[in-house]
């Protein structure tokens, strides 16, 4: 695995990520400040369902039974609940050999490591025992005369027993800072989108894909000092059918969601995925204080990309198999991060 990354086997987090000695993701030195004060969820690997789940319910799921979730968002479940996957520690990294990453071309390297999670059946109200696999593959490519970091994540999740179906919606919560100071202000941006998921207050969808009305996000803009504040879930085609969207994309293409760089540093971040939606965040609530040397984490100190499908699809009827996983059936998805310097 290259030095560049690094990982822990709490919430198989993403702990660094250097370019050209920078490194561009927050987190702790240590694992056990990370369960002292990852309010954030810095670098985690979350589930079973990222984002938000409505009135920490399932509505209807393994013959119309509802379950309810532990609610740690206001009425909501968000990231999985009070001790999602992100907070728990998996098994690994165990070293699984050399891997491509399908829709990188020409990667050196490819060192994979494989991490692995049992859910309980009833893990924090979600039904059925699930095992969760998330496979790291790090390398470098050379595109265009530069030297690019790569880190593939590959996700995987099957429902073992206990359920004939559950829900699964996993990312990673990666704040990216390319700036290489305390702010991310100034940072450049271009999402691949301009469209997005209404929500109320308590950041549940209120309907289907309608236009950013903040910002064209499918179009350079800059990070100030506050504005634009955004926490919102983008999503890719919103001329595709929510219901097309397959519980493992990992056969579809690789999409370039977000392409972002800062002028001063000259750091270049690119976000594919495989998935139909992603949330962009640009870290209003970061509140972490000063600990063993590091600096207060204040809002705005780092951005997340958030490859998922659409919010809250496990309780709407015409979003709902984006994430609903069957027994005998393999969830997955992909993403990739390209990281270099001019």
């Amino acid at each position: 695995m290259a030095d560049e990354i690094t990982f822990l086997p709490l919430g198989a987090i993403i702990k660094s990520f250097k370019v050209a000695g920078v490194n561009i993701v927050q987190g702790f030195p240590t694992q056990a400040l990370y369960e002292s004060h990852n309010g954030p969820f810095f670098g985690e690997t979350i589930g079973r369902v990222a984002n938000r789940v409505s009135n920490a319910k399932l509505a209807s799921l393994n013959g119309a039974n509802s379950y309810s979730l532990n609610a740690n968002d206001g009425p909501n479940t968000l990231h999985g609940g009070v001790k999602g996957w992100g907070k728990r520690i998996w098994e690994g990294p165990k070293p699984v050999g050399i891997r491509e990453i399908p829709g990188v071309k020409d990667l050196k390297g490819g060192e994979t490591v494989e991490f692995a999670l049992r859910s309980e059946d009833g893990d924090e109200g979600f039904p059925g025992e699930v095992l969760a696999k998330v496979y790291y593959t790090s390398g470098k490519v050379n595109e265009g005369g530069k030297d690019v970091v790569v880190l593939g994540i590959e996700y995987e999740a099957e429902l073992l027993s206990g359920a004939e179906e559950t829900v699964i919606n996993m990312t990673n919560h990666t704040y990216f800072n390319l700036t290489g100071g305390p702010s991310i202000e100034g940072t450049v941006v271009k999402l691949c989108t301009p469209s997005y998921l209404p929500v109320d207050n308590g950041g549940i969808p209120t309907g289907g894909p309608t236009t950013f009305p903040k910002v064209a996000t499918n179009e350079e803009f800059t990070l100030g000092a506050q504005e634009p504040d955004i926490d919102d879930c983008f999503v890719v085609d919103a001329s595709a059918s929510p219901s097309s969207v397959p519980i493992d994309t990992r056969g579809l293409p690789l999409v370039a969601l977000v392409d972002a760089h800062h002028p001063e540093s000259k750091i270049h971040l690119q976000v594919l995925a495989t998935e139909p939606a992603f949330q962009y965040y640009t870290g209003k609530y970061i509140d972490v204080p000063a600990v063993e040397g590091l600096p207060a984490r204040a809002p705005r100190s780092g951005f997340c990309v958030e490859p998922s499908r659409f919010v809250n699809a496990c309780n709407v009827d015409e979003w709902k198999n984006q994430m609903l996983l069957k027994k005998g059936e393999k969830y997955g998805c992909r993403i990739v991060y390209k990281a270099w310097k001019e």
